[in-house]
């Protein structure tokens, strides 16, 4: 059969009026982890991107496999104390403090003031600790080394502080049941007086070096968004929320251990990025020193444990001379002292977020059980909807700016 050259002509232009059909996006999965060392742990970050952009992700917890809350089945009440500096252990007296007062409650005793005051100023101290390991270590993610060796030397001296007071740089244990493990050493005013009075015009430099900065704010500006009604509903907690624009700080909201005695304001940056968490920290290391220096100047003379003899080790003078006081510390020291049967809750506001214990006592020498809500958690939840419909190169960013650590998270 024939065809002319006028019916070939328009069989070529119908074919060419055919719209073309788009390709359609590729998209990829990525694992990130848990090797990955800009995760500040474990952590594994299953990413699905459209290019460079992240349409979702999702994290996997759980590499740690501690179990610390079933330990504490394990171990007599004061015992536990040493699974709690493992929990978060840049914030470990936090630890200790929020479980020693949720404990505390159960026994319905008092803590002297000037415990009450150390303990205080240790927490802070561990907060100054924490908020520098993540200021170094972030800076160093986007790329700013020079953070890295500043905020470690600075934390150097804290750490020397913890062994003055305890005889441990990390693991302290330094807040028992019933008051503070040893009395504070001689001369501790002298070198805490000394840091504190040098650290504010270090946390100056820190500002110096990355304020002005361009490529740290075009790093943090903007980048890693999330609203604040998703962060109430997903439990996020902390510099996160005072990020946000939330004055919610559960030491003025709702004070434990004599933080109502102290003058300190709640910093809150209302931009609700990378660069609003970094405002709230730098600020807030700024009002531990305030709090530190009130507490150096204004310590308590008196007691610093518990008039409490069937829970706290009695002197070692009045074990060695009186027979009563031997017979409870072999008993403390062999058995542990009993809580009366109930359950108790305490919260306080660590570097991370606000952390929650939950004891349950059957009215024996050893925890029923111990829950912990503790802030990495619940900010890990918060870290899909950060990173959804970002650049895959913003996300060690964003989620630096979380600062969780994972062992805070796998209990």
């Amino acid at each position: 059969m024939k065809h002319s050259f006028e019916d070939h002509t328009s069989t070529i232009q119908a074919t060419q009026e055919i719209p073309a059909t788009p390709a359609a996006p590729r998209r990829m999965t990525l694992n990130m982890g848990p090797q990955h060392p800009s995760t500040h742990g474990v952590l594994r970050i299953v990413l699905e991107l459209e290019g460079e952009t992240i349409i979702s992700a999702a994290p996997d917890i759980g590499f740690l496999h501690t179990g610390i809350e079933k330990e504490f089945e394990q171990k007599n009440w004061q015992q536990a104390v040493t699974l709690t500096d493992r929990v978060d252990y840049l914030a470990n007296l936090s630890n200790n403090l929020v479980y020693a007062l949720a404990v505390e409650k159960l026994l319905q005793i008092e803590i002297p003031a000037r415990a009450q005051w150390t303990r205080v100023m240790m927490t802070e101290f561990s907060r100054l600790n924490s908020h520098l390991v993540w200021l170094g270590t972030h800076a160093l993610d986007i790329g700013a080394m020079t953070m890295f060796f500043y905020c470690f030397r600075e934390r150097e001296d804290i750490l020397r502080i913890f062994e003055m007071f305890s005889g441990q740089r990390m693991m302290t244990s330094y807040i028992r049941i019933g008051g503070l493990a040893l009395e504070p050493p001689r001369g501790w005013q002298q070198a805490v007086g000394k840091f504190i009075k040098a650290f504010p015009s270090k946390v100056d430099e820190y500002e110096e070096l990355l304020n002005a900065n361009p490529i740290w704010t075009r790093r943090t500006k903007g980048v890693g968004f999330i609203s604040l009604e998703d962060m109430l509903d997903l439990g996020v907690t902390g510099p996160m929320l005072r990020g946000a624009g939330l004055n919610w700080d559960i030491r003025k909201s709702e004070p434990y251990s004599s933080y109502d005695k102290f003058d300190f304001k709640v910093p809150v940056e209302t931009s609700n990025d990378v660069w609003s968490r970094y405002r709230v920290r730098i600020q807030e290391m700024r009002e531990s020193a305030k709090i530190i220096t009130q507490a150096l100047e204004g310590m308590p003379e008196g007691a610093w444990q518990a008039d409490a003899p069937h829970v706290v080790l009695p002197e070692r003078e009045k074990m060695k001379t009186q027979m009563e006081a031997l017979i409870y510390h072999f008993k403390i020291v062999t058995e542990g002292f009993r809580v009366p049967a109930g359950e108790a809750y305490q919260c306080i506001e660590a570097p991370r977020g606000e952390i929650g214990y939950y004891v349950v006592s059957d009215g024996t020498s050893k925890p029923y059980r111990v829950h912990m809500r503790t802030p990495s958690f619940g900010n890990l939840q918060g870290l899909p909807k950060m990173l959804e419909g970002i650049l895959i190169a913003d996300s060690i960013a964003a989620l630096g700016s979380m600062d969780f650590v994972l062992g805070d998270t796998d209990r």
